[in-house]
């Protein structure tokens, strides 16, 4: 399975961006309901786990949230390979707006 790993910086107090990301995976689900299910999310102080459905294919994977950027680590279905740079890019720019 092909890796995705993104890290997106910040300015915001840690506890904010951890708000922002909780939000933002809600967000998602309720815009990609029709294409997005089983989605589960766990938090433990700033590191959150998360996994769903897309489009029939397991997507998993952990975000960190430090002082001063958001990682994300996860895994792509190898389907999803192809597109790998099109969606590191939207979840790039997606996180960028949301934590400016």
């Amino acid at each position: 399975m092909p890796k995705l790993e993104i890290s997106v910086r910040h300015r915001l107090p840690r506890d904010e961006a951890i708000r922002r990301i909780k939000s933002l995976l809600v967000d998602l689900e309720e815009e990609h309901g029709d294409n997005i299910a089983k989605m589960q999310e766990a938090w433990s102080g700033n590191i959150g786990q998360f996994s769903f459905e897309a489009m029939g294919f397991a997507v998993s994977g952990t975000l960190e949230v430090t002082s001063s950027e958001v990682k994300l680590n996860g895994q792509l279905p190898f389907a999803a390979s192809f597109f790998k740079g099109r969606i590191e890019s939207a979840i790039r720019e997606r996180a960028q707006r949301l934590l400016t």
